[in-house]
């Protein structure tokens, strides 16, 4: 993390960062001299920059303006603080096809232009640039919508990627339903099927920020091939605070004899789903499942073992998707009916997000509805 001295800042130079003074020792730390907040500690360029930039939250603007900020080894731009991350790797490298501004790697180019390359309206290219880059020893983030990373490009995901098993990261955002206005063509309720059925590569869908920090950050530190599929819509806060493992099951509240298993977008409903159940006398086990393959099999055979009635929710067809992942696990190790709830084999419609996953009955409400008729 040489974030320092980039452009030759000379040792015994002195910034202030946050009220606090920083002066570079020969030996390569950051001394913090200052009576600032962080006054007195003695800390290593690396450490001393992360807690600088992430936990004193220094402005980026300031950061720049203040010392050199080398971008080769930041990982982006928190867009709502304009905060910059220091610490990741400088072999990442960033492309998007055409859609910077909507998938947000715009906010990565700010931070290293060098290592970000817009491929044009052409998802298939992309997967095959992807694949010299990190067959040259790169770790490479490809960004596009879900419909077009997955569709388009699926042929070269699956040759080019992950035969060879090379160290890339396909995230396409835009999954599901809660596009909206942008319809049917645009509306992937398909890409979990095709994406799991790859074999070598890893599947993840976050279900709120912090998550999605914890799964990008986990599939930038392990090697081979993964795919993450975010959404469009705001989603509220799921987690408060740091994100266990996220190739794990968490169980976000615990019930009796109801569980209801969901993953991204529809973590959210659920819980909306679990406190309409519970005015209604019913106390629902939450699961969320980040990590949809590998799924974990031992969490999920606890959560089967322990609970009469077991829901899956996902915001993707029934067929082949996060509910016939955990009906292969039933099936393989723990025999146990599995109610999905889904899309049911057929295609989305124009229309305000909240109004398109309410007619498809994947609302809190209608969730909750659902588990009521099936229960009682």
């Amino acid at each position: 993390s040489d974030a320092l001295m980039a452009k030759g800042t000379p040792v015994g130079s002195k910034f202030l960062f946050g009220g606090n003074e920083i002066e570079i020792y020969p030996d390569g730390s950051a001394h913090l001299t200052s009576t600032g907040g962080l006054a007195g500690s003695t800390l290593k360029l690396n450490e001393g920059l992360r807690i600088l930039v992430e936990e004193a939250m220094v402005p980026f603007n300031y950061a720049i303006n203040s010392c050199t900020i080398n971008p080769a080894r930041c990982i982006g731009v928190d867009d709502r603080k304009g905060m910059i991350k220091v610490g990741m790797d400088a072999d990442i490298v960033v492309l998007d096809a055409d859609l910077s501004g909507s998938t947000k790697t715009a906010l990565a180019k700010k931070v290293a232009p060098d290592r970000n390359f817009n491929m044009g309206i052409a998802e298939a290219n992309m997967l095959g640039v992807a694949a010299g880059l990190a067959a040259s020893g790169k770790t490479v983030f490809a960004s596009s919508f879900v419909i077009f990373a997955t569709g388009r490009a699926w042929e070269q995901m699956r040759n080019s990627v992950c035969y060879p098993e090379l160290n890339v990261k396909l995230c396409g955002s835009h999954g599901g339903l809660s596009v909206g206005e942008d319809g049917a063509t645009h509306q992937s309720l398909q890409d979990v099927a095709i994406m799991r059925d790859i074999a070598r590569l890893r599947v993840y869908q976050p279900c709120d920020a912090r998550e999605t920090e914890a799964v990008i950050r986990h599939v930038a530190e392990i090697k081979g091939p993964c795919y993450v599929r975010l959404g469009r819509a705001n989603v509220d806060d799921v987690y408060e605070g740091e994100v266990p493992d996220v190739t794990k099951v968490h169980v976000l509240r615990q019930g009796e004899k109801v569980a209801l298993l969901a993953t991204g977008y529809e973590v959210q409903q659920v819980l909306k789903a679990a406190d309409i159940l519970k005015e209604q006398g019913i106390n629902v086990t939450v699961v969320d499942i980040a990590c949809i393959k590998p799924i974990d099999e031992e969490g999920v055979i606890d959560i089967l073992k322990n609970h009469e009635h077991v829901f899956t929710v996902e915001e993707h067809s029934i067929v082949g998707g996060f509910g016939s992942a955990v009906c292969e696990v039933a099936c393989n190790k723990y025999p146990h009916i599995i109610h999905r709830i889904g899309v049911n084999d057929i295609f989305g419609e124009s229309g305000p997000a909240m109004a398109v996953i309410t007619k498809y009955g994947l609302d809190g409400e209608s969730i909750a509805r659902k588990v009521l008729e099936t229960v009682k």
